[in-house]
């Protein structure tokens, strides 16, 4: 790091500030990089911004009214004609000018109406945050006020007596109410404290507040490098680490974490690891020193260090301006030419797979710019646009690559102030899948050519290709279409929050649109799909109801088939038992028979009448056995006798036809049992 005295420091912010006043130009790193293209020579760079920005009219600096503004009255030419169309002077009246920066600025851009070329400049408006103990008041002021007015609106809205106030954080240190806030040259968003030491906090503000609200305060920490004999104001969440502290203090002085020796850090803050809410030291505002420690190893230090700052402010993205208040040097805040040496590369050079490379480049880019940033895609491009293009309409997404360059003078700028911004964050979190890649390296940026050729053609390919390095970081918004995936949009490194949003939305609006045509045509093609599911399912269900018909159908008449069998055989075997006992029966006696014979007349179910002669002296068996030959078994029907009623099968089979009184006649009847 480039070793630049205060006076330096005080010309550059002077120069920076006069810059952005005469041309317009609110973006800081534009107007640096301007002024850096011009060799910080204010004149130059307003003579190349102006005829393009402002519209101002060029001519030759020879009127005589121009003159009297550049020389004063006391060194007027003796010309008497006034040239009412010259505006902008020559380089060489300019140069040759002994008056100061802030006279030359007010020349170059005259705020009175004198001429109808020269357009007139608005009062330049300062955003003042202002902090006591747990309250933080934001005010807007001109820079034509006094530092008294601002103290009088505190009075209104804190209740402090300005009699009793003060009011800290100037980089010029102290200053006296009737001070005109133009004369401190401060950039256009200004951070301040008030202490009130004649005022005793209540308990609600004293330093036993709850962890959790310290947790969301900023510390302004005000570190003192002893060799350098330099301060550094820097704003930190109370959220922030003590090792994070030092690992930016480490990228401002170029000391090492472990060289650094401190002072002024509690006794409660021995652990870097704890928080700066938790540390125990003073709010809002505490005091600490730092150098090098005495070693033998410091004289083997590596001279090509880095001293980039990735991060020397909270996470609002007030970054720059801090930095620009408490006089660090711009040349530290964005790195110029230095970007080689890091300590770590944001991507390995030969990663095996690019799920790692990617891991890697999160974590650094985490430790560098803070873990608030978005949600960076762990996976290959291909991964990364099937993740975003191929899943249903209602669920895609756009995909936004990242291709960051170390090398560049706008990557620390558009990291901190943009990748991180809140509003950026949200905003690709839930509209994006966001992912990166790191082209610093040759072979990382041949790897990642490639891969935008298979997956995005040649065209891209030959524009990412044709890219300077100071064009980087790019974020390139990629849409999904049926056919091929298209990049919409390429947002390059110079741009502010705001802008970057537009381009976002924009890109947004054209998605949506896109977005709910794929939507109408997969409902529509749901829709068919679903009619024709529907009537596959009902053909199926009438195939089904068929086959259950057929089915129960052949199930019936094997069913039928089944029991007619079992009827054939059944009847079979009655035959068979008929025919037997047919066969069993003693042969019928004659009429002219000697013995006893009984004849017997028996009346069927049927109306038909079975007739036979039994003798006598045979058992009742018989009896049933004859009934039975002709197709009535004794276990199904009774034989009953007319009159008296009797029912013959429940007497002794074994009794004679003489002993059941059926004889020598009888008539009987079947009935079949129930």
């Amino acid at each position: 790091m480039a070793s630049v005295s205060g006076d330096s420091n005080l010309d550059r912010e002077m120069i920076l500030a006069d810059f952005q006043a005469c041309t317009g130009i609110d973006n800081i790193a534009e107007a640096i990089t301007l002024l850096e293209l011009n060799n910080w020579d204010l004149v130059a760079a307003i003579n190349g911004v102006i005829p393009q920005e402002n519209g101002i009219l060029q001519g030759n600096f020879s009127s005589d009214a121009s003159q009297a503004s550049m020389y004063g009255p006391h060194t007027q030419p003796e010309a008497a004609d006034v040239v009412g169309e010259s505006a902008v002077p020559s380089q060489s009246s300019l140069s040759s000018s002994p008056l100061p920066l802030s006279s030359l600025a007010s020349t170059f851009c005259p705020s009175a109406p004198a001429s109808r070329h020269i357009i007139e400049r608005l009062p330049r408006m300062l955003n003042f945050r202002v902090e006591y103990r747990q309250r933080t008041v934001e005010l807007v002021l001109e820079e034509g006020s006094t530092v008294g007015e601002i103290k009088r609106i505190l009075e209104a809205e804190l209740g402090i007596p300005v009699s009793k106030m003060q009011l800290k954080g100037w980089k010029s240190g102290d200053v006296s109410d009737s001070t005109v806030l133009r004369s401190l040259h401060l950039p256009r968003n200004v951070s301040l404290y008030v202490l009130t030491p004649d005022i005793t906090p209540t308990a609600s503000t004293s330093k036993n507040s709850s962890l959790p609200d310290s947790l969301n305060q900023n510390f302004l920490l005000v570190i003192s490098h002893r060799e350098a004999q330099r301060d550094y104001s820097l704003n930190f969440p109370g959220s922030r680490t003590i090792q994070e502290v030092k690992r930016n203090v480490s990228d401002l002085t170029n000391i090492p974490v472990r060289h650094q020796q401190w002072e002024g850090w509690p006794a409660s803050a021995s652990d870097d690891s704890i928080t700066l809410a938790a540390s125990g030291i003073n709010y809002p505002c505490h005091h600490l020193t730092v150098c090098r420690r005495s070693s033998p190893a410091n004289a083997q230090e590596p001279t090509e260090e880095c001293a980039d700052v990735h991060m020397i402010s909270d996470s609002e993205g007030d970054d720059f301006e801090y930095a620009t208040e408490f006089g660090v040097d711009d040349s530290e805040m964005f790195g110029a030419g230095t970007s080689t040496c890091r300590k770590t590369p944001m991507m390995p050079e030969n990663s095996e797979n690019e799920a790692d490379a990617l891991l890697h480049f999160t974590a650094e880019f985490s430790s560098r710019y803070g873990e608030n940033h978005p949600v960076f895609f762990i996976g290959s491009l291909e991964a990364a646009s099937q993740e975003s293009f191929y899943g249903k309409a209602r669920e895609r997404k756009m995909l936004a690559i990242y291709l960051h360059n170390d090398d560049s003078v706008l990557s620390n700028v558009f990291c901190s102030q943009m990748m991180c911004a809140d509003s950026i964050v949200s905003y690709l979190s839930q509209n994006f899948i966001t992912w990166a890649w790191d082209v610093t390296k040759e072979a990382n940026k041949a790897r990642l050519l490639t891969m935008c050729t298979r997956h995005f053609g040649s065209v891209v390919t030959q524009t990412i290709r044709t890219y300077k390095t100071d064009q980087f970081p790019l974020l390139l918004i990629v849409m999904g279409k049926r056919t091929s995936n298209e990049v919409l949009n390429v947002i390059h490194g110079n741009t502010t929050v705001d802008e970057l949003m537009t381009r976002l939305m924009e890109a947004m609006e054209i998605f949506t649109a896109q977005q709910q045509e794929d939507i109408k045509d997969e409902d529509e093609r749901e829709a068919r799909e679903m009619v024709k599911r529907e009537q596959d399912e009902a053909y199926r269900l009438s195939l089904e109801a068929d086959r259950k018909k057929r089915e129960a159908q052949e199930r019936e008449e094997a069913e039928q088939v089944r029991l007619e069998q079992m009827r054939k055989e059944q009847e079979e075997e009655k035959e068979a038992i008929r025919l037997s006992l047919e066969q069993t029966l003693p042969p019928e006696p004659g009429e002219e028979s000697s013995e006893q014979v009984s004849k017997l007349r028996i009346r069927t179910p049927s109306g038909e009448f079975l007739e036979r002669r039994f003798l006598g002296s045979c058992k009742l068996q018989v009896l049933f056995d004859f009934v039975a030959s002709k197709g009535y078994p004794f276990d199904e029907f009774k034989l009953l006798t007319t009159f008296p009623r009797r029912n013959i099968t429940q007497l002794d089979p074994r009794s004679t036809l003489l002993e059941a009184k059926l004889f020598p006649q009888e008539t009987l009847f079947l009935e079949a049992k129930e």
